[in-house]
């Protein structure tokens, strides 16, 4: 077993708990009851928010007739990872704000963050390190125009200053950052630092968005809100080529989301449903040209042999119920088009996840919560094909697909509030058919996570 638990950057954990509990206090994210409702909230013209997040995770041994280049390891397995970033934001002019978040990671997902298409931890990157390394995954600017409506209370925190905003408004966001900061977020499933960990749940398995290597890309997003709906859409940089560390140079291959919410009580309790689809144009493969490519070579078949420009488009439906003030639901359902190479996110072309998530009022631990999710992912007779014939993917390729199942996951978590500022988390994983192998598996992800922030 191999727990490289890095003691250095944990000893930084017990500096944040120290900030957050003697720093000077965050601003109140309520306006003063002295101060008349229709009054903007006192801007913030910077700001400087911080985390650390600490994610352990083992498996113990497990069945396995089969075993290739991105299988995850038969044996006992354990890895960390460990990411502490620095958020740091100016408000430039009205309306107008900048953000960069340097970060220094350091840490390994579990088999080099290989041998499962819906993968255990959203803190494991495609890449890792021995050693901590510094790097600035996010430097972005932010422009709100305001069109009218009610004025709303932005409270101070990683990536929003504090202040006020119109409810009616038109959002521009430019830069480099996370797809995923504008695009299909939940309340209750998209925090890896805080609520659930496994990709599939915090983000549509299918969802193919663009990003480099550790989920960050180049582009621009508008939002127009108004009461009831809100409509965004996106263009961004794809990675140079398919799971890359570099992205493309003058955006020859990008992406284009749009998404459309909803926000209504059309069961009684708030909720909002998501609609989103994407495309993405870029140089990539067909599974079904890979295999043809590689008969009579004596070679598994190779995506990088038969890549030529062409497009990709998926689709989400993305769902959230406030059951009860405590008690939350979500859903989401999202595919892609099967004939096509996974690009930049894990290899599934349809998906289906659901949970539920419940704070502790009922326990008297008000900041306490509990999650429990399923999934079940797959991929397309194409993309089985080739697995089967012993490709490779972003994350699976046994060297073959003797029995092909999807692939399922249940998750359990459970966050307690230790004090202000500090979570200590564990979660469980019972993964079915690995890589859609029926004979592999199942197997036990247990996991540890700490978390800080000021």
């Amino acid at each position: 077993m191999n727990l490289p638990v890095n003691p250095g950057l944990l000893a930084v954990l017990a500096g944040l708990v120290l900030v957050g509990q003697t720093g000077p206090a965050a601003a109140d994210p309520a306006p003063d009851a002295a101060d008349p409702p229709d009054q903007p909230a006192e801007p913030e013209w910077y700001s400087l928010h911080g985390q650390l997040t600490n994610v352990t995770q083992f498996h113990p041994a497990f069945d396995s007739a089969i075993r290739g280049a991105n299988s995850l390891d038969p044996g006992n397995r354990g890895d960390e990872t460990v990411s502490l970033t620095l958020f740091a934001g100016i408000r430039i002019a009205d309306g107008l704000e900048f953000y960069a978040d340097p970060e220094i990671d350091q840490g390994f997902g579990l088999d080099d963050t290989l041998g499962l298409a819906d993968f255990t931890s959203g803190e494991a990157y495609k890449v890792g390190a021995t050693l901590p390394y510094a790097r600035l995954p996010s430097a972005f600017g932010r422009y709100t125009i305001g069109l009218g409506g009610e004025l709303l209370t932005d409270a101070p925190d990683a990536n929003q200053l504090g202040g006020s905003h119109l409810a009616d408004n038109v959002t521009l966001t430019f830069g480099k950052f996370a797809v995923t900061t504008i695009f299909d977020t939940n309340t209750y499933a998209h925090d890896p630092r805080g609520d659930f960990l496994n990709w599939a749940v915090v983000d549509g398995g299918a969802f193919d968005y663009a990003a480099d290597a550790w989920g960050y890309t180049y582009g621009g997003a508008a939002e127009w809100t108004q009461s009831w709906w809100t409509l965004r859409t996106g263009i961004f940089d794809l990675s140079r080529v398919p799971n890359s560390k570099q992205l493309e140079r003058g955006f020859g291959e990008f992406s284009t989301i749009a998404e459309f919410e909803i926000r209504e009580n059309w069961l009684g309790p708030p909720g909002k449903i998501k609609f989103l689809a994407y495309q993405d144009t870029a140089d990539m493969a067909d599974y079904t040209a890979a295999v043809r490519a590689a008969i009579g070579t004596g070679q598994p078949p190779n995506v990088a042999n038969v890549r030529e420009y062409s497009t990709k488009p998926g689709a989400e439906i993305n769902t959230e119920l406030e059951i009860l003030p405590d008690l939350g639901a979500f859903l989401r359902a999202s595919l892609d088009d099967g004939h096509k190479e996974s690009y930049d996110f894990t290899d599934i072309n349809q998906s289906l996840s659901g949970g539920l998530s419940l704070a502790g009022v009922p326990w008297g631990r008000p900041k306490d919560t509990v999650g429990l999710a399923g999934v079940i992912s797959g991929i397309s007779k194409d993309a089985r094909a080739y697995f089967a014939a012993g490709g490779l993917g972003i994350l699976v390729g046994d060297g073959g697909l003797p029995k092909y199942d999807p692939e399922e996951v249940l998750e359990l978590y459970y966050s307690a509030a230790v004090v202000e500022g500090i979570t200590l988390g564990v979660d469980y994983q019972h993964i079915e058919n690995p890589a859609y192998d029926a004979v592999r598996g199942p197997v036990d992800v247990f996991s540890f996570r700490v978390h800080g922030e000021f």
